[in-house]
């Protein structure tokens, strides 16, 4: 039996977002009162809500121009749909805490105890119960994140992304902006404010699945992510 696991968060206004990107706004445009001519209604149904929020809100993935001025062209609808349909791992972080960094070693001792080999055009996604320790807090900011040079073993090995729960790849302030670099150098891609990932550790591979919007020019967007059990 299939068994797909949701990966997304809630897209909501008011939801946390990173640092001074644009806040979620959501109304309502239509109404079934309105289009059913029910002039006098006290009631609004939503028909149609108006959204506005950023590329980068809620779980998202980000495209290569995203990563540095010098890759102004390689926005995501130019990026290919095989690099958003891969083969998936996840590996056990849980035990970092805030602000505390992955590196290439720890990435190599979860492999080895979830007897797991990444492989090329992989997804690797790295669970660090950051989600549940800290969401909707003052913490939510301050997650565990992979160090330039965990970034440029990933690269090496050819994965076509990595994802994490946290608002960010590095932690801010000390790797976050060189992974970004290096996610540009190598080609390769992330994903953010990913969830459920406790339900994919020590079960092995999966097929990854989250596919972007095809936004014209766009430095990323939302992604409806999930991994499927057969």
């Amino acid at each position: 039996m299939t068994e797909i696991i949701d990966l997304s968060q809630e897209i909501y206004e008011g939801m946390p977002v990173y640092k001074d990107l644009p806040q979620v706004k959501m109304s309502i445009h239509n109404t079934h009162e309105e289009w059913n001519g029910e002039l006098d209604s006290k009631t609004r149904t939503p028909a149609v809500h108006k959204l506005e929020l950023g590329e980068h809100t809620g779980t998202h993935v980000d495209a290569i121009n995203h990563m540095a001025k010098q890759y102004k062209g390689q926005s995501i609808d130019t990026m290919p749909l095989s690099l958003f349909y891969t083969e998936g791992v996840c590996l056990d972080f849980s035990n970092k805490g805030f602000q505390e960094l992955i590196d290439v070693d720890d990435i190599i001792d979860a492999c080895k105890k979830e007897n797991i080999v990444i492989k090329e055009k992989d997804t690797v996604l790295l669970y660090t119960n950051h989600y549940k320790k800290a969401f909707g807090t003052e913490n939510w900011n301050k997650g565990p994140g992979i160090t330039a040079d965990a970034a440029r073993w990933l690269g090496n090995k050819k994965v076509s992304a990595f994802g994490v729960e946290t608002m960010s790849p590095g932690v801010p302030g000390i790797s976050n902006k060189e992974v970004h670099y290096i996610c540009g150098e190598f080609n390769f891609t992330h994903y953010e404010n990913m969830i459920n990932l406790n339900q994919l550790i020590g079960r092995g591979r999966f097929r990854f699945i989250a596919f972007p919007l095809k936004i014209k020019g766009g430095t990323g967007s939302p992604v409806r992510a999930v991994a499927i059990f057969e």
